[in-house]
């Protein structure tokens, strides 16, 4: 939410890393007829993705930006967006109004055109808005093209009419005073967003409608259910049963002990908990050495990305109108989350066997939007993909995708690793350990050291270095410090806490003292 008024940071969005390609254009110039049909498309929004952004201004190639751009001419700006409003009023039924801001980017002036997804669906706007006559057609995205709907599509869209993703609905239950302002400043100063230093100072309608967590009539404003979800301390006073339980049985299911552990808070905080609580009490490093070679073995009982990965999908596609926990089960033998319901119908049976799931349309296109924000998910049907891999990596059994022909529930059951501590199989000595990857040490971690003044937050960090894109500063200068063991973070057990700090290691500092010398 770099730029006031949109969602999400311009780098970001130019870039392609929260946004995917499919919810973006580019359009080298004005052109209102294309503008309004893409529109009409992003507010029928058919695979529920939530909308997306027209940037005009910037050429495209294969739906990807020309850089630096084109621009436009700052005078026509005012009659842009006065086109843009007469075309929401007279040229899409029902009316419908994007939101257009002006920025400057690489000394250009381009005009992004944020087309949240629209609350009364199917949309269809005039096919020639520039004539008198009255033919008028559905648009929906194809990928990365704008088509007309037609047959089977035609219909599906219509049978969408007027439905709208649960986290996406306003919520007549609750009041604006329900929507935690220190949650909203801390989201905005996690995700790099500009709008956390003014934040304070405005009335929470205005900062409600510009993060789209606020929906209705000027007059009666309610708060949307994604709002609730994020933004207030008890989001399961409004939706009961919103937690993660994680149940461990140390003797297996049938056995007379148990651990157990709810998780209730804003959906960032509870993911980021229970992953915490998983790390650090029952993931496990075992080493195997052999008398042969030097090298040893190292592997996890269960790899910690696959398991999160598996949660926080689970939270962004469960259902929160059904009273259901997500559950975490632990036993020796396996690692299994529980949610409800199960993937779309979309999906076929053979897919979620094969772990080769892809849904066309979210049941949440709201928790997607803010979960990619905070990098805690991709949202482009790359979960099972990810899961997959991780266990690849780890040497792991193949995990299990399960549902019913009903779709009522969603389970993925991970295997231990036959050769981790406690398995009958590992005849070695073993103990746990930190791998660490020894790197050529870049001139950007060297200007990430240099920067430091005791323990440092990621924004303090990106202002002190002069980034401001949040994924290449993680890429090129965060994370590669890190795995050179030059910096270590404050809260090592919580990665993604939004207080999370990060501070020098003795290694960085003796890094920093011999570049001074």
């Amino acid at each position: 939410m770099d730029t006031l008024g949109l969602p999400i940071s311009i780098e970001s969005l130019l870039h392609g890393q929260v946004v995917e390609w499919e919810r973006l254009e580019f359009k080298k110039g004005w052109n209102p007829q294309a503008v309004l049909h893409t529109i009409c498309a992003f507010a029928n929004d058919f695979h529920n993705l939530g909308g997306g952004y027209i940037v005009v201004g910037i050429e495209e190639q294969n739906g990807r930006p020309q850089l630096p751009p084109v621009g436009l001419n700052p005078n026509q700006l005012d009659t842009i967006q006065k086109e843009i409003l007469r075309l929401g009023h007279n040229a899409i039924q029902p009316s419908y109004h994007p939101r257009s801001v002006p920025v400057t980017w690489q000394g250009q002036t381009i005009l992004v055109i944020w087309a949240p997804a629209g609350e009364t669906r199917p949309y269809r706007a005039k096919v020639n808005p520039s004539e008198t006559g009255n033919e008028w057609r559905e648009y929906i995205r194809k990928q990365s093209s704008t088509v007309v709907a037609r047959n089977d599509d035609l219909k599906e869209l219509v049978s969408l009419t007027a439905t709208v993703p649960f986290d996406d609905r306003c919520n007549q239950q609750a009041t604006l005073g329900d929507l935690s302002l220190r949650l909203i400043e801390e989201f905005l100063r996690e995700v790099g967003s500009e709008l956390a230093e003014q934040v304070a100072q405005l009335p929470m309608e205005t900062t409600g409608r510009q993060m789209n967590i606020v929906g209705g009539p000027s007059e009666a404003p309610f708060p949307k259910n994604i709002g609730l979800m994020m933004f207030h301390e008890h989001p399961e006073k409004f939706f009961p049963v919103t937690q993660i339980d994680v149940v461990y049985f140390p003797d297996g299911p049938g056995g007379d002990v148990f651990e157990e552990k709810e998780f209730k808070s804003p959906l960032p905080r509870m993911i980021r908990d229970a992953l915490g609580h998983i790390q650090r009490n029952y993931l496990k490093q075992t080493i195997i050495k052999h008398p042969d070679r030097a090298e040893a073995d190292r592997l996890w009982n269960y790899p910690y990305a696959a398991i999160e990965e598996a949660l926080v999908n689970a939270i962004y596609h469960r259902s929160y109108e059904i009273r259901e926990p997500v559950e975490v089960r632990i036993t020796p033998e396996e690692l299994v989350i529980l949610s409800f319901p199960g993937p779309d119908r979309s999906i076929t049976m053979a897919d979620i066997a094969a772990g080769n799931a892809v849904s066309r349309r979210y049941r949440n296109r709201r928790i997607g939007e803010f979960l990619k924000e905070l990098e805690l998910t991709e949202g482009r049907s790359t979960g099972i993909r990810k899961i997959k891999r991780a266990i690849a990596q780890n040497g792991s059994p193949d995990p299990v995708f399960e549902t019913d022909d009903d779709r009522s529930y969603f389970l993925v059951r991970f295997p231990v690793h036959p050769d981790a501590i406690g398995s009958a199989n590992v005849g070695q000595v073993t103990q746990q350990v930190t791998q660490q990857v020894t790197r050529q040490v870049t001139r950007q971690v060297t200007r990430l050291l240099k920067a430091f003044d005791g323990e440092m937050s990621r924004a303090e960090l990106m202002r002190a270095v002069g980034m401001k894109d949040r994924v290449s500063f993680s890429k090129n200068y965060l994370d590669a410090a890190i795995t050179d063991d030059l910096i270590e973070m404050s809260q090592p057990n919580a990665p993604k806490s939004p207080t999370q700090k990060y501070r020098l290691t003795e290694k960085g500092k003796k890094k920093v003292q011999g570049s001074k010398s």
